[in-house]
C-alpha cells in the first residue's frame, strides 16, 4: 500500500461484458474506449496497473456444458482462448491511447502475446507499463475470478479490483430484488460462509490466505476505478476485519 491509504500496485478484473455494448456481444469500440478512459484515470494517481480479462462477451465455459458433446475441459478452453481475444483488444486500444502495454497469455499464443513470465510482468509494471493478463490460469476448472487472485498474489498487488454492473456486494440481486441491501465492508470469512456469490470461493479463499483485500465496484461509474485506487471508499471492501 502506498501513501495515505494510495494502493502502489493494484489487480483490476473486469469482464468480458464490459468491452461489448449493453445486452449485446463480441466487442464495441465505444465500450472498449469507455473501460480505457476508466484504465487512464487510475493509472495516473501513479498506482502499477495489470489487468485480467473475462470472455463473458463471447461465451463461459460453463455455458457450454449443457451441450453434452463438449466436456468441460474443451469449454473450459475455449473460454480461456476467447479471453486472448479480449486481451488482444485491450491492448490494442491502451496503445491507441497513449498507454504503454503489455499482453500475456497463460498458455502459448503464437506471436500475438508473450507467454505470462510473473518476473517480466513484474518488470514491466515497475516500468509503468499496463500489464494484460489473459489466458486464465491456463488450465480448466478455474474461473477468471480465482485467476484474478492468482495473479495479484504472485505480483505483490496491494488490492484487488473487481469491477462489475453493480456498486458493491449486496445480500441479494438488486437486479430482481430492489429491497437488496448493500454491504459496505466484509470479511473474507463472512462471504465464504454466507456465499454471497461475488466470486467464486477458491478465489475468495486465495485472496484470505494472501491477505489482499477486494474492492468490488460499478466501471461504468466514471471515475470510482480511480478514486478506489486512490484509497477513497468506493463499493464494498472485503478484507479480514
Amino acid at each position: 500500500m502506498g501513501t495515505a491509504g494510495h494502493y502502489r500496485r493494484v489487480l483490476v478484473k473486469i469482464s468480458g461484458e464490459s468491452l461489448c455494448a449493453a445486452g449485446g456481444s463480441g466487442i464495441d469500440a465505444g465500450a472498449i474506449r469507455a473501460t480505457v478512459t476508466e484504465l487512464a484515470a487510475a493509472r495516473q494517481t501513479g498506482a502499477q496497473i495489470a489487468v485480467v480479462v473475462g470472455a463473458g462477451n463471447f461465451l463461459r465455459g460453463r455455458d457450454l456444458q449443457s451441450a453434452d458433446f463438449i466436456p468441460r475441459v474443451t469449454a473450459d478452453g475455449m473460454g480461456m482462448l476467447a479471453t486472448v481475444i479480449n486481451g488482444l483488444a485491450l491492448g490494442e486500444a491502451l496503445k491507441a491511447a497513449g498507454i504503454d502495454a503489455r499482453v500475456h497469455s497463460a498458455f502459448p499464443a503464437g506471436g500475438f502475446c508473450e507467454p505470462f513470465v510473473r518476473g517480466r510482468a513484474d518488470r514491466q509494471l515497475n516500468e509503468g507499463r499496463v500489464v494484460v493478463l489473459a489466458g486464465g490460469t491456463g488450465q480448466p476448472f478455474f474461473t477468471t475470478d480465482t485467476c484474478a487472485a492468482l495473479r495479484a498474489a504472485q505480483l505483490d498487488a496491494d488490492a484487488m479490483m473487481k469491477a462489475t454492473k453493480v456498486d458493491g456486494v449486496f445480500d441479494a440481486d438488486p437486479a430482481t430484488c430492489p429491497d437488496a441491501t448493500k454491504f459496505d465492508r466484509l470479511t473474507y470469512a463472512e462471504v465464504l460462509a454466507r456465499r454471497l456469490g461475488v466470486m467464486d470461493l477458491a478465489a475468495v479463499s486465495l485472496c484470505m490466505e494472501s491477505k489482499i483485500p477486494v474492492i468490488v465496484f460499478r466501471l461504468a461509474d466514471p471515475g470510482r476505478l480511480a478514486a478506489a485506487v486512490g484509497g477513497e471508499a468506493v463499493g464494498t471492501t472485503i478484507a479480514a476485519d
